[in-house]
């Protein structure tokens, strides 16, 4: 493998549309959410172990959630976890890894992607990383994958390229989560993807671009140049990490930057935000009933998404469009079409019926 391939996960947050299975305390990526036996930091890690040496695979997480990386990872030591002692969003969380790494190789090309995706065709995934990986080698380009849209989503932000019959191709802007009209003309102009939230740039060029876009930021963590990968790093860190600007990467740095590139990509992609998005990726039976670590019994029943935490069997009758979830401490049924007040739900029910 190459020995300057870097990456990083990024694994810090709470996931809370997942209600009732992530929790603070124990969030999606920690989970088993596709039935697969392992979790979805497990699956990200494997599959970035393909290209990346997993040595040099970093997970960036919130400090509470150490114990669980290092459980679900226990092949990766306590250098390789990045801790943030205050959730600040993304930039910082890369400007720190990418310090982190620089110190240990000047050389060094990054991919940072979330923890909690899925991707269906790994082999075509790698494929594409490894085209970023040597463009960003030889180029200072600052580069994301896009996918290939499949439908007017209002759930994803979009990304705009210029026409050319390269692979990799400029961005001429980045459109947050446009409405459904919007996103119909995007799909309609054909010059447009779906943006992923997936990166892959140098140290050197991320770097310069921190010290271009987001000075202050920076300046901050430049004053612990002499504490990386040593014993005064978490000090550092934790004295420091809480001054950041909360700001994103697209708004700090991708959507101010000239030198953007893409990638569209087509390797089976979803952001598994919602459980709806997670039924679609689901087997289904002939009545699109979907069942992850349960076994279901459906009577005039359609279109439902059942979870159990321990292969319960479990009969539904008489439900359609239906999500239903049991954990240790909780049976949730709720319509389909409501899911998008779940994470309201959960803060109603942790006031009404808090938790350890």
């Amino acid at each position: 493998m190459n020995k300057n391939y870097y990456a990083v996960i990024m694994a810090g947050g709470v996931g809370s549309r997942f209600w009732p299975v992530s929790t603070p305390k124990n969030p999606k990526q920690f989970h088993d959410m596709l039935g697969t036996g392992q979790s979805l930091i497990q699956q990200t890690f494997s599959r970035l172990s393909k290209i990346i040496p997993a040595e040099q695979i970093l997970i960036a997480t919130n400090q509470r959630y150490k114990d669980l990386v290092m459980e679900h990872l226990p092949e990766v030591t306590e250098n390789q976890v990045l801790l943030e002692p205050a959730m600040r969003n993304t930039s910082p969380c890369i400007l720190y890894s990418a310090l982190k790494i620089a110190a240990q190789n000047k050389d060094a090309v990054m991919i940072v992607a979330p923890s909690d995706h899925y991707i269906e065709n790994e082999e075509e995934f790698v494929k594409n990383v490894e085209t970023a990986f040597q463009t960003c080698q030889k180029n200072d380009f600052l580069m994301t994958l896009g996918i290939k849209p499949t439908g007017p989503n209002t759930g994803y932000g979009y990304i705009q390229f210029e026409a050319s019959e390269q692979s990799v191709k400029k961005v001429i802007n980045f459109t947050e989560k446009p409405d459904l009209e919007t996103a119909q003309k995007f799909l309609e102009q054909g010059d447009y993807v779906w943006n992923a939230g997936i990166f892959i740039w140098s140290v050197q060029s991320i770097l310069s671009s921190f010290k271009k876009s987001l000075p202050a930021m920076y300046a901050l963590f430049e004053q612990g140049a002499s504490c990386w990968n040593s014993e005064e790093e978490a000090a550092f860190i934790e004295v420091n990490y809480p001054k950041a600007d909360n700001i994103s990467i697209d708004y700090g740095i991708m959507e101010k930057a000239e030198n953007v590139y893409v990638i569209g990509t087509d390797f089976g992609w979803n952001d598994l935000g919602t459980w709806g998005s997670l039924y679609d990726k689901l087997p289904k039976d002939t009545h699109n009933n979907a069942v992850v670590k349960a076994r279901g019994h459906f009577i005039d029943a359609a279109n439902n998404m059942v979870s159990t935490q321990s292969n319960k069997r479990i009969v539904v009758e008489g439900l359609s469009d239906y999500i239903i979830v049991e954990t240790a401490e909780t049976i949730m049924i709720y319509p389909k079409s409501q899911e998008q007040n779940i994470k309201q739900v959960s803060k109603q029910m942790d006031e009404q019926f808090p938790t350890d």
